[in-house]
C-alpha cells in the first residue's frame, strides 16, 4: 500500500482496490473499420451487444477506464471492527446497463477479515466484485514473494490466449506448473517454459475451485517460511485469480518509502470466471 491518498489515485496496479463493476477481463470481438479488423471488448445481454472500453490491450479490465477502484465510496456505517461502504453506479456508467447500488462491509473477526459484497440493479446487468489486495507475508518491504508457498484448492484452471482471455476450456492442472494442489514455492516453476506462464509473464490465471458456488469453501493458502505467517482464503465464488505481481514494478513509492518491484506481492482475487459473459459454458 501507500502512505498518501494521491498515490492510490495515480497508480495503475489496483493496490488494495475494491474492483467492479466486473472484475478481471472481458475480451474483444472482431470489428471491421475502414477496411481494418480490430477487436472491441463487449458482452451480450438480452439480445443486445454492449461495447466496452479497452483499457488492457484489446481487453476491458476491472470495470474499465473509471472502474469502482477510481470512485469515492460513501462510508455508510463504521464501528470499532467494521466498515461499510456504499456506491451508486448509474445506468450506462462504462456502458453497463442498470443503476447498480453496491454495499460492501469489511469486518475484522476473531479469525480474520471478512469482506461481504451486496449489489442490486434495477435491470439486468453484470456484476463481479472482488478485492485486489496484495500480500507479502514476509513484510511489505521484504522483497519478492518467490520463496513463499502457495496452495490452491482446485483441480482445473482456465487457460488463456496470448491476450490473457480464457479460451473457454477447463484444463486439468495435473502434470503442469499450474498444479498448486499441494504447497509449492511461488518461484519454483514461475519461469518454466510453459506457454501459459510465458504468455502472462508468470502466474496470472483463474483457478476453478472445488467448492460449491454460494457455500463458503477454501480457495487458497499461502505461507511465509521466513515469518511463519499463514494466509487462508475462503470464498463463496467459483474461481480465484492468483496473480504473482509480475508487473508490480513501476508503481509509486510504497509505505515507509519502500520501492515495490516485480513480484514483491501477490493477489488472490475471488471471482466469477474471466470473460464469463462471452463463454456460456
Amino acid at each position: 500500500g501507500f502512505d498518501r491518498l494521491e498515490d492510490y489515485r495515480n497508480q495503475d496496479k489496483y493496490l488494495g482496490a475494491l474492483v467492479g463493476r466486473v472484475a478481471n477481463r472481458i475480451g474483444g470481438k472482431p470489428v471491421v473499420m475502414n477496411g481494418q479488423e480490430y477487436k472491441v471488448p463487449s458482452f451480450p445481454l438480452n439480445g443486445r451487444e454492449y461495447p466496452l472500453a479497452a483499457n488492457n490491450g484489446p481487453n476491458h479490465l476491472h470495470g474499465g477506464l473509471e472502474g469502482f477502484d477510481k470512485k469515492v465510496w460513501t462510508v455508510a456505517e463504521a464501528g470499532e471492527s467494521f466498515l461499510t461502504l456504499t456506491l451508486n453506479s448509474p445506468h450506462q456508467q462504462e456502458n453497463y446497463p442498470g443503476n447498480l447500488a453496491v454495499r460492501v462491509t469489511y469486518a475484522l473477526l476473531e479469525d480474520g477479515l471478512k469482506i461481504s459484497y451486496f449489489a442490486q440493479s434495477d435491470q439486468d446487468t453484470l456484476c463481479n466484485l472482488t478485492s485486489h489486495a496484495y500480500f507479502n507475508l514476509s513484510g511489505h518491504a521484504s522483497g519478492t514473494v518467490l520463496g513463499q508457498t502457495i496452495q490452491i484448492f482446485a483441480d482445473q484452471y482456465t487457460p488463456t490466449d496470448a491476450a490473457s482471455i480464457p479460451t473457454g476450456a477447463l484444463e486439468d492442472v495435473a502434470g503442469t506448473p499450474m498444479d498448486l494442489r499441494t504447497p509449492k514455492a511461488i518461484g519454483a516453476e514461475i519461469e518454466a517454459d510453459f506457454v501459459q506462464l510465458v504468455q502472462a509473464g508468470g502466474y496470472d490465471h483463474n483457478w476453478a475451485l472445488r467448492g460449491r458456488t454460494g457455500i463458503l469453501h477454501p480457495a487458497a493458502r499461502a505461507v511465509s517460511p521466513e515469518t511463519g505467517i499463514v494466509l487462508d482464503v475462503e470464498t463463496t465464488l467459483p474461481g480465484v485469480q492468483f496473480y504473482a505481481g509480475n508487473y508490480l514494478d513501476g508503481c509509486p513509492t510504497g509505505k515507509d518509502g519502500a520501492s515495490y518491484d516485480k513480484r514483491w506481492g501477490f493477489c488472490l482475487e475471488t471471482q466469477f470466471f474471466p470473460d464469463a459473459p462471452n463463454k456460456p459454458q
